[in-house]
Order: C-alpha cells, then sequence, then structure tokens
C-alpha cells in the first residue's frame, strides 16, 4: 500500500490542502476571475480535461458515471479491494488476464489502485486523494463510510471544493435508505419489470441492466451540473443519485421528499 502511494505522490506533483500532492497549479481567468485547472486550449482539449474524479463506486451505475467522465477527459481514479478488485472483473469469460469483458467494457479510461478502506491507514490515503481531487463518487450504503471518516461532511472539510456524489438503492433517508441496491430489485419496485415481456404475462427482467445504467446517466449530469455550479460559488455539493427515483417519480400532488428520494439533490 505504502508503494502504491509513493507513485500518486510522484504523480500528482505539488502540495495540496491534504497534505498530497497535485500538478494542478490554480490560475486566474483574465475575464470572469475565477480559478481553473488546466492551461491546454486548442481542438484537443476535451470537456473535463484537468479535472480529477476519485472513483470509489463498482459493478456498473457508479462505473458507468465515471466512465463517462472519463471519456470527456477527466482524469479517473478507481480505488479496488485488494486482492479480488471490482466484483464484475470475475464476471463471465475473462478478455484478458484478471479483467473480465464485462469489467472492461465500464471501466476504460481510468488507473485503478487497490486500498483497504477498513485499514486506518487505507482511509488515510482516500482522505488524502480526496484531498486533490475535483470529484468522488461512491456506492456504499448509507453512513458507512462516514464510519471511515469518509463521509461528505467530513471530505468537504478537507476540500470544500469537492463535489461528492452518492449513489445508492433508495436514497440517503427513508425506510429502505439502508437496504443494498441492485437493479432487478429496483426494476421490480419501480415497475420496470411490469411492461417487459408478452402481453399478460409474468414480470421480466429487462435483457439490458436499465435501472443501473440510468441512473449512471443521472449521477454523470449531476457531476457536470455541480461542477458548473462550483464556477460560481466556489464550493462543491452532496449529490444524492438513487436507483428506485432513476426509474419513477411521486405523485404531483405528493412532496418529493415525503416517500421517494429525490433523483438529483445537491445537499
Amino acid at each position: 500500500m505504502s508503494a502504491c502511494v509513493g507513485v500518486l505522490k510522484r504523480r500528482l506533483g505539488a502540495h495540496s490542502p491534504a497534505g498530497f500532492a497535485s500538478p494542478l497549479q490554480p490560475l486566474r481567468c483574465p475575464g470572469g476571475g475565477r480559478w481553473e485547472s488546466s492551461t491546454r486550449t486548442g481542438e484537443t482539449l476535451r470537456p473535463l480535461e484537468g479535472v480529477r474524479v476519485l472513483d470509489l463506486t463498482r459493478v456498473l451505475a457508479g462505473p458507468f458515471a465515471s466512465m463517462i467522465l472519463g471519456d470527456l477527459g477527466a482524469q479517473v481514479i478507481k480505488v479496488e479491494r485488494p486482492g479480488a478488485g471490482d466484483d464484475t472483473r470475475a464476471w463471465g469469460p475473462p478478455f484478458v488476464a484478471s479483467e473480465s469483458a464485462y469489467f472492461l467494457s465500464v471501466n476504460r479510461n481510468k488507473k485503478s489502485i487497490a486500498v483497504d478502506l477498513k485499514h486506518p491507514r487505507g482511509a488515510q490515503i482516500v482522505q488524502q486523494l480526496a484531498g486533490v481531487c475535483d470529484v468522488l463518487l461512491e456506492n456504499y450504503v448509507p453512513g458507512k463510510l462516514r464510519q471511515m471518516g469518509l463521509g461528505y461532511e467530513q471530505l468537504s472539510g478537507l476540500n470544500p471544493r469537492l463535489v461528492y456524489c452518492s449513489i445508492t438503492g433508495y436514497g440517503q433517508t427513508g425506510p429502505h435508505a439502508q437496504s443494498p441496491g441492485y437493479d432487478s430489485i429496483a426494476s421490480a419496485v419501480s415497475g420496470m419489470m411490469h411492461i417487459t415481456g408478452p402481453e399478460g404475462g409474468d414480470p421480466v427482467r429487462p435483457g439490458v441492466a436499465m435501472t443501473d445504467l440510468a441512473t449512471g446517466l443521472y449521477a454523470h449530469g449531476a457531476v457536470m451540473a455541480a461542477l458548473l455550479q462550483r464556477q460560481k460559488t466556489g464550493r462543491g455539493v452532496h449529490i444524492d443519485c438513487n436507483l428506485l427515483s432513476s426509474q419513477v417519480k411521486p405523485p404531483d400532488d405528493e412532496p418529493i421528499s415525503s416517500q421517494y428520494s429525490p433523483q438529483v439533490n445537491a445537499v
């Protein structure tokens, strides 16, 4: 683990708020007085060039969102479990050694490190990385990362500009907040399975994980909006994005917070 930190420190360069090194030297825009992370210009500059994303997600919804951010030019640092890594590495026949085709389909344009978040030193590494990143994505059960010192309140204290995106099954609050989120369950609860398959037949799961993919798209869009908002306010936000809300919405006469978590909510 210490070897990984040494490599990252060498790659990430100068001083940062969390004591970790960063190559991104803030520069003022000549006109608007805002701060920029990159000085590259021209046709080769991608939209998110200079933006750094810390990806703590696994399986599909979160990795799909961070992959899109990577496609748009962001530097994505994917944090995986030591040994096994992301669950999807072992799904299906391996395309190359230790990597399944499923894993590769949603994890391109990323750099991966193995960190044990349950170890104090592992949590410290993530804190240091969060201090020099623009975006953090996670898909843990609400409250789990807070126990490790990696919740939004804790990390935003280290880096007030951090955009922290939480992807869950049912949102941060409510009776099912502590339930793990799975595409098939959210598809059933939301009613999607009722409109697939033969007419009059039993509910059928879609052949593609539509709930996970839709949630990943919502999360990606929310992160993009939060980065724009940060240019105006100078501060990051906590985004609450969940599987169920990507498929349903509350009745028009019911407050959005009374039963369902919002699709995207800046806290």
